[in-house]
């Protein structure tokens, strides 16, 4: 095989094509999505910052149910991309009823929880009567949302698994547009629709998850788009869920790892005062809308690499991985380019006081030589690595980084050492740029190139089975 030096970023015109094909359209779904949450807090925080705090706080339910999900639908990406690379199209649909099973369960539990018990929840969260008694109203309405996300989601996923990832970011355009459109109607009563305030956010979340499914199906019953078998769903075969469970577990633990810790920056950040706070808010808003490029660039090219894996064209696979990664490192350059190109217009649209800004300009520096690592990490760890099942590498750098440097480091500034918030911020920031080199030597040694698909044998009676 060619030295991986040889090997040109964008030598490949069969890539590059697929990339383009899958990588922009998911990258612009990523976009979309992000932009509902800016829409939801800019909204809400005009009417009452009450309103807004209580929101964001119950939305966090929503969070950790996406982290579920999105470890479901990334299992079934992993194992279904190969399968489907390798045309076996009836083990395809029975990892398909694995992630849907799991999805339903996981959107049934959240919904029974969110409708039955809100208000604890929402002391889970904060003991402020006002913010519990709004939160409580949000989630009864939302919680209806929770139960149809997972099954939209796995639609979608299945769309970008079978080489049809443009109506994706159609459906995701559509009711993003759609939910920012029934924000307004609903939140501030425009067009004569009385004004519902939170409950309003809600319903306009529900009447889009609904529309998102509804154009699911339509685009799945055309002929040109594979309906996966609904037979597979009420099949069990132990040894795919076994494989299953080996991508989905560590999916998990890693998405809870970084959530949970993630979520933690914005406490350190919120216990260093309003103006820290606020500049930090206003820079995780750009940070979420920049990594759109990344985060598109991993689950585009995590799915090509899956098919040549599962066709058996192991050497494939790892050229192609070896060509992403480079593109990796100038995505992030191109992300830091991004980052510090709109700061300066970004220091003059936003209101915010003087210490403020001088946070902000701070933050945004920072975040720019952050956005490498992030970039690098999110394609190698989150792409490449996941598309041969190597899933555990994930936790493991986690674990080191995040939670054995990161997080103890912000809590000394913050609570021990009284460091400068730049300085605090900063150590949020280092456990991406810190593991570059552990993530790249890990991924020397590719182990990640795996074909992960089991063979069909025929059984007596000429049935079809997965082989031992």
């Amino acid at each position: 095989m060619t030295a991986r030096n040889s090997i040109k970023m964008f030598g490949d015109r069969q890539l590059n094509k697929d990339l383009v094909r899958l990588a922009l359209p998911i990258a612009f779904q990523y976009l979309m999505l992000a932009l509902v949450a800016v829409a939801d807090a800019f909204m809400l925080g005009v009417i009452d910052a009450d309103k807004m705090s209580a929101v964001s706080l119950a939305t966090q339910y929503q969070f950790i149910e996406n982290m579920i999900l999105s470890s479901a639908i990334s299992a079934f990406s992993i194992l279904g991309a190969q399968y489907w690379g390798k045309k076996d199209r009836k083990t395809f649909d029975e990892v398909f009823a694995i992630g849907m099973r799991i999805s339903g369960i996981v959107c049934i539990l959240f919904f029974a929880g969110c409708f039955f018990f809100p208000r604890p929840l929402m002391f889970l969260f904060t003991n402020e009567t006002t913010l519990i008694d709004i939160g409580e109203g949000y989630l009864k309405i939302a919680s209806f949302s929770y139960l149809l996300t997972g099954i939209s989601q796995c639609y979608l996923s299945l769309m970008k698994v079978t080489e049809h990832a443009s109506p994706v970011a159609g459906i995701s355009t559509t009711t993003v547009l759609l939910n920012i459109l029934l924000n307004g109607i609903l939140i501030f009563g425009w067009f004569g629709v009385p004004a519902m305030e939170e409950r309003g956010a809600a319903t306009a979340t529900l009447i889009s998850r609904i529309v998102e499914l509804i154009l699911c199906l339509i685009v799945l019953s055309k002929k040109s788009f594979y309906r996966p078998s609904i037979r597979a769903l009420f099949r069990f075969v132990p040894r795919l869920e076994k494989d299953y469970y080996r991508c989905f577990l560590p999916l998990v633990g890693a998405s809870l790892l970084w959530g949970i810790g993630f979520t933690s920056y914005s406490s350190f950040m919120g216990h260093l005062g309003l103006d820290v706070a606020a500049a930090n808010s206003v820079t995780a808003v750009v940070r979420d809308l920049v990594c759109c490029l990344c985060n598109g660039l991993a689950a585009g090219g995590g799915v090509i690499i899956g098919f040549s894996l599962g066709r058996g064209e192991l050497d494939l696979g790892k050229t192609q991985g070896i060509r992403i990664a480079k593109m990796a490192f100038f995505c992030g350059f191109l992300s830091t380019l991004i980052m510090l190109i709109f700061t300066p217009a970004l220091m003059a649209f936003v209101k915010l006081s003087d210490e403020g800004r001088k946070y902000l300009l701070w933050f945004m520096l920072v975040m720019a030589f952050y956005m490498i690592g992030r970039a690098v990490n999110t394609v190698v760890i989150n792409g490449i690595f996941s598309a041969g099942g190597d899933t555990i590498f994930d936790v493991i750098s986690l674990t080191v980084t995040m939670w054995g440097i990161a997080i103890p480091l912000a809590v000394l500034g913050t609570y021990i050492f009284h460091w400068s918030p730049v300085i605090v911020y900063a150590c949020t920031c280092i456990d991406e740029v810190g593991k570059i080199p552990w993530v790249m030597y890990h991924f020397r040694k590719y182990k990640w190139v795996k074909d992960l698909t089991r063979e069909r044998v025929l059984t007596d009676t000429g049935e079809s089975v997965i082989a031992e």
